[in-house]
This record gives C-alpha cells, sequence and structure tokens, in this order.
C-alpha cells in the first residue's frame, strides 16, 4: 500500500504540490489526473524517492520513505518512460540485463523473468 499524507513541494514561488494525500491499496489501480502543470509527475517523483517532500510524508508497506528510501524503493517497481530500456533487446533481455546490474544470479533471474 502506498499512502502520501499533505505532500507538499516548491519551486522558489512555485508552488508545484500543495497538500496531497491518498491511498493507493494493493491489487487496486489507482490513477492520479489533472492538467499539465499540476504536480502530477513531482507527486511521483516524491512517491519513488527521487525527490524530498517540502512537507509531509510518504509510506510504502508501512515505511516511512524519508526514513528509509532505499526499502521503499526495493518494494516498487518504477520506470518513469522508455529511456531505461534498450529497443534491441527483448522484454526479458532487458529484464536479464538490469537484474545482472543489481547482482542478481542467472537463476533468480530466470525465475523473476
Amino acid at each position: 500500500m502506498i499512502e502520501a499524507a499533505g505532500l507538499h513541494k516548491a519551486f522558489g514561488a512555485v508552488k508545484a504540490v500543495d497538500g496531497v494525500g491518498f491511498v493507493a491499496r494493493d491489487g487496486e489501480i489507482t490513477g492520479l489526473l489533472g492538467p499539465n502543470g499540476a504536480g502530477k509527475t513531482t507527486t511521483l517523483r516524491m512517491l519513488y524517492t527521487l525527490m524530498n517532500p517540502d512537507a509531509g510524508s510518504v509510506r510504502v508497506d508501512g515505511i516511512d520513505a524519508a526514513a528509509d528510501p532505499t526499502a521503499v524503493r526495493r518494494r516498487l517497481g518504477v520506470l518513469p518512460d522508455a529511456r531505461g530500456l534498450y529497443k534491441r533487446l527483448t522484454a526479458r533481455e532487458n529484464i536479464s540485463y538490469f537484474g545482472e546490474l543489481h547482482g542478481l544470479d542467472a537463476r533468480t533471474i530466470r525465475a523473476r523473468s
């Protein structure tokens, strides 16, 4: 489960996120909708610990993202855009490549693919 409470993020005088809060339960689909400039991307970056909120909190499976961002990243599978994939590789080859980069052995990579 992902829980966001009172998230705020500003860039100078621009308030990108102003008090966002929600719960995304396991096994459900949760959408984050809004017009361009509404703060969706900034909110997601705070959820997966690429950016710290100015105020508020994020919890993933009960883990405070500010206290243990590595544990939060381990629980999330995030690929925000296609730049992280190699188009010449198949999906399985991409998984294998990144698994190797993260120190997984071939057996584990095959099992998780």
